[in-house]
């Protein structure tokens, strides 16, 4: 294929996101008004008890009683499961329901998308599930409003709404379509000062590893690309001083909340690699939060497909992808690709041992469990295509 080819192709893409963007700190007192645009009845989906000890939570509590809203809630524990979804879809969905806003991490945001697109439905959403159901979604549902607490996810940017059953025949799958992206996401930074530090690093690797992905993913674009890269530089170390040393460090928190909403864009648009691939098997099989799978496995999955770019393609563009990312964030002045993309994965390393994000055994993988996992994890968008042995020996090294 020629260059010209490959630039054609390049330059030939769609890009999907919210139709607005809230940014900022203090950004949530804008709530209430934006609720009261889409209608009076409105159902709160929210997590467990974190976001309801804080004083956002008592202000918008005065701030809606004040209006006139009529306010339902629901609550989700843990991962969404269809069952989750469907229970609270049965309940609200003679209640006339105006506007769905969901106040939390990822699972809250991806529960009250699915709830969002399924009140307008009579089944049950495993039905639309990917890999899963037989139905196509039409793409119709009820406003809805995405407001994060935690960094990470990107969920608040995305088309698609996760849903697991975790088990020997588990899954994680998503319901999907391009309606489905929150019709507001309203990301303020202060929200996630309270976030304990384990959960800031889980989720601010799991902003990494998506920036990264979707930066070398084979269904990458110019717009992607940049705003891959441009998420990247905005995060820098942050994660650091949010998760481990600083966790009341206000821009930090702003920086990670950036990344996070653009690797949520860049995903969405680009795909991701084989650290989601893992994800996804090991999030149906096991009791594992989303964010740990992905900063575990995110050093090892880098450092291996850097190395196998080296001996496969090592003037290609997904080599020089890794080294624009390492010289980047470890501030480096030299052009040797290799090199450059060699620092990345160490840095990768120290970062993961640094945050000391939990390995896989603590959460009942184990070495009889990889030849399972390595056989229904897939590498659609992975820069370069790994054997089944270097799988394994990725989730040898992070057991």
């Amino acid at each position: 294929m020629s260059d010209n080819e490959v630039s054609m192709n390049y330059f030939d893409f769609r890009f999907a996101a919210n139709t607005h963007l809230y940014f900022g700190a203090g950004k949530f007192k804008l709530l209430p008004k934006l609720i009261n645009n889409f209608g009076e009845n409105l159902l709160l989906v929210l997590g467990g008890q974190s976001f309801k000890k804080t004083s956002h939570y008592k202000w918008l509590l005065n701030a809606l009683e004040n209006s006139s809203a009529r306010m339902y809630c629901a609550s989700i524990q843990s991962e969404p499961s269809p069952n989750q979804v469907d229970e609270i879809v049965q309940i609200f969905q003679k209640k006339n329901i105006q506007v769905v806003v969901a106040i939390g991490g990822g699972s809250v945001i991806d529960a009250g998308k699915a709830v969002s697109a399924m009140l307008t439905k009579n089944t049950s959403v495993s039905a639309f599930l990917e890999d899963v159901g037989t139905q196509t979604h039409d793409g119709g549902k009820i406003p809805f409003i995405a407001v994060p607490t935690t960094a990470g996810t990107g969920s608040e940017a995305t088309q698609n709404a996760v849903l697991s059953l975790v088990g020997k025949k588990g899954f994680k799958k998503s319901l999907r379509h391009e309606n489905f992206v929150p019709d507001i996401a309203l990301v303020d930074p202060e929200l996630t000062l309270s976030c304990p530090g384990e959960i800031s690093a889980a989720c601010g690797m799991d902003a990494l590893t998506q920036l990264i992905e979707s930066y070398v993913s084979i269904k990458s674009s110019p717009m992607t690309d940049s705003l891959a890269l441009g998420g990247l530089r905005v995060m820098g170390d942050a994660i650091l001083k949010s998760a481990v040393l600083d966790p009341n460090d206000l821009d930090a928190r702003t920086r990670i909340c950036y990344g996070s909403y653009i690797s949520g864009l860049t995903l969405a648009n680009a795909g991701l690699g084989v650290v989601h691939g893992f994800a996804s098997v090991i999030g149906g099989g096991f009791p594992i939060p989303h964010g740990v799978v992905c900063g575990t496995l995110l050093a090892q999955t880098t450092q291996k497909n850097i190395e196998t770019l080296i001996l496969l393609d090592p003037e290609g563009d997904s080599l020089l992808k890794y080294a624009n990312a390492g010289k980047l964030l470890g501030k480096t002045k030299n052009n040797d690709p290799i090199k450059n993309a060699r620092i990345l994965s160490d840095l990768l390393m120290e970062w993961t041992e640094f945050l000391k994000i939990p390995r896989l055994s603590q959460f009942g993988v184990t070495r009889d469990d990889i030849n399972e996992i390595v056989s229904a994890t897939g590498q659609k968008n992975n820069p370069v295509a790994l054997k089944k042995e270097e799988l394994k020996n990725i989730l040898k090294d992070r057991l």
